[in-house]
């Protein structure tokens, strides 16, 4: 199992719970347990505590484990001043406060501002934490990185801070270093660590400053420090150099990375946060939702609603059945829970998909230039009458941007106009009296001259990416555009096969199924009354994942009469 198929394993769950719910809509205290049950799946989240002195590398740490450069490093000593590390849908730091509801957002270059002695002596701005927020899939995936003050600063409250988070946590990671191997304020913060019975993972990093022999001497010197706590388990200790493991990361040279000594701590780590944590969180919530399945099957005199509690349990032992399947299969952990995507799919603004946006402007640059032809032009206005003038979904588009003297300038021509051939179907004189004979008088998409620009403006987007995508060479980390089904299969099909075209398919398969993690994780907040815990990405996954399937509304065709008829 992966952190992924821990994931899914929840919303499976999750959607036992629902259908209990829809047993009995009207009993409230079905309501209420099968709630109480969401709200537990919805606010999973492991917290992950890194401790040490200042200028241990915590920051520089957390960039290595993520692979980029997002936490600035080097900074004054922080205030006291909790800063976690979560996900986001953009990079931004967002800033909660002592004396206030509200919470403020600022680009992360000026997280200084707020958490460093020099910008907010004592902590005069009375903030009490800071959430950096960043686009990283491992934490998308409810992994929380709490970096915390550092340790043995002139600012007596950072180290109460620290302390005051620890029942918070649910694991520790004690940043050293070989310059000063534990600190007393460390073996301090050991001792408070031991008694809460947690998972400690220790770390002496700046391993790149000494040699093999001083590194050795120093690595035993620790071990025999930790023997003197009372740890459940005793804690591994990992030699690391969080400067060169990111550095190697960002210019990509694997065999670096595993020399920074980086690759050990973070596949325990992800073992621990799976094989551990995960799994007793599952297991937890299965045992939970098996009492409540089985309590409500025992308390029901209704036969119908016995068996469907019934057939609810043998889902829920299914999927205990599928969780030892997956965690006794073989595979290899990323610290990003998924393997990276090639490319990377940019996406319209306004729709999405880069074509349609194309055809938007277009058809919206001919509607701005030709509504104001149709008041000034008597031929542009006979040409309207003679067309039925636009389609429907054209029509409302036209008046969207017009106004009612410009309708009332533009239409008597072709108001009239069918008028006349009404009168004429009326009397038997010409034209069918049919549902195709007389909407056959306005406009369609045969005639619509907003059609026409539409399907042009398309071909020439398309034939376009195309040409544009024949001449990229796509390598890991390409930015390809993003398309909606229809576009997608127009794109491909001109492509053809090969690297290019498996290259656009993957990356919006990928897409595809991260939008249906995004709803996942949006539904189950909602159900269990956590909204505020939704990232941008999953509040607007709804409109995205329909603009992806259809295409943006405004280029789709509306309800036919025929269809209603």
């Amino acid at each position: 199992m992966d952190l992924k198929q821990y994931e899914q394993e929840k919303f499976s769950m999750a959607e036992v719970i629902r259908t209990a719910q829809a047993v009995d809509t009207k009993d409230q205290d079905l309501l209420s347990a099968s709630r109480d049950l969401l709200m537990r799946l919805a606010d999973d989240r492991f917290n992950l505590m890194l401790v040490g002195r200042f200028s241990r590398g915590k920051s520089t740490l957390i960039n290595a484990i993520l692979g980029a450069a997002y936490l600035p490093t080097g900074i004054l000593p922080l205030t006291s001043v909790i800063t976690t590390v979560r996900y986001g849908s953009r990079t931004q730091v967002v800033l909660n406060f002592n004396d206030r509801h509200l919470r403020q957002g600022i680009p992360l270059s000026r997280l200084a501002e707020y958490v460093t002695q020099d910008a907010n002596p004592g902590n005069v701005k009375n903030v009490a934490y800071a959430e950096i927020e960043l686009p990283v899939e491992l934490l998308r995936r409810g992994v929380f990185f709490v970096d915390s003050p550092g340790l043995g600063s002139v600012i007596i409250e950072n180290t109460q801070t620290t302390e005051r988070f620890f029942p918070e946590a649910d694991a520790f990671v004690l940043i050293t270093s070989y310059d000063s191997p534990l600190s007393d304020e460390e073996n301090r913060a050991l001792h408070r660590v031991s008694q809460t019975g947690k998972t400690l993972f220790v770390i002496v990093n700046k391993q790149d400053t000494v040699g093999e022999s001083e590194r050795g001497q120093v690595l035993e010197y620790v071990k025999a420090q930790l023997e003197k706590f009372s740890f459940q388990r005793p804690p591994q200790v990992y030699s690391v150099s969080a400067r060169q493991a990111l550095e190697a990361k960002l210019s990509q040279q694997p065999d670096l990375v595993a020399g920074s000594g980086i690759l050990q701590f973070e596949e325990e780590l992800l073992q621990f946060l799976i094989e551990e944590r995960a799994q007793a969180f599952l297991s937890n919530m299965k045992e939970r939702i098996g009492q409540f399945l089985i309590q409500r099957r025992s308390s029901e005199n209704e036969a119908e609603r016995k068996l469907a509690y019934e057939s609810l349990l043998d889902r829920l032992s299914g999927l205990r059945e599928s969780e030892l399947e997956a965690s006794s299969s073989d595979g290899t952990h990323s610290m990003a829970g998924a393997a990276p995507a090639p490319v990377v799919l940019e996406l319209d603004k306004r729709s999405g998909c880069r074509i349609c946006g194309q055809v938007l402007d277009a058809v919206f640059n001919f509607l701005s230039k030709h509504q104001y032809k149709l008041t000034i032009d008597l031929e542009t206005r006979r040409d309207l009458a003679r067309r039925g003038g636009f389609c429907s979904l054209h029509t409302w588009q036209y008046e969207n941007i017009s106004s009612p003297d410009g309708v009332c300038a533009s239409y008597p021509q072709l108001a009239f106009r069918i008028a006349a051939d009404l009168q004429q179907v009326a009397k038997g004189t010409n034209g069918n009296w049919t549902v195709e004979g007389i909407t056959g008088l306005g406009g369609s998409q045969d005639t619509c001259q907003v059609c026409q620009v539409r399907v042009a403006a398309e071909r020439n987007a398309v034939n376009e990416t195309v040409a544009n995508l024949r001449r990229v060479e796509v390598l890991v980390g390409s930015r390809l555009p993003a398309c909606c089904l229809l576009h997608l299969a127009m794109i491909v099909s001109k492509l053809g096969r090969g690297q290019c075209g498996e290259a656009l398919l993957s990356a919006h398969a990928q897409f595809f199924e991260r939008m249906a993690e995004d709803s996942q994780r949006y539904a189950l907040r909602h159900d269990a009354l956590r909204r505020y815990l939704t990232s941008e990405e999953e509040r607007r996954v709804s409109q995205l994942i329909l603009l992806m399937l259809a295409g943006h509304r405004s280029l789709c065709a509306p309800w036919n009469i025929q269809y209603l008829l």
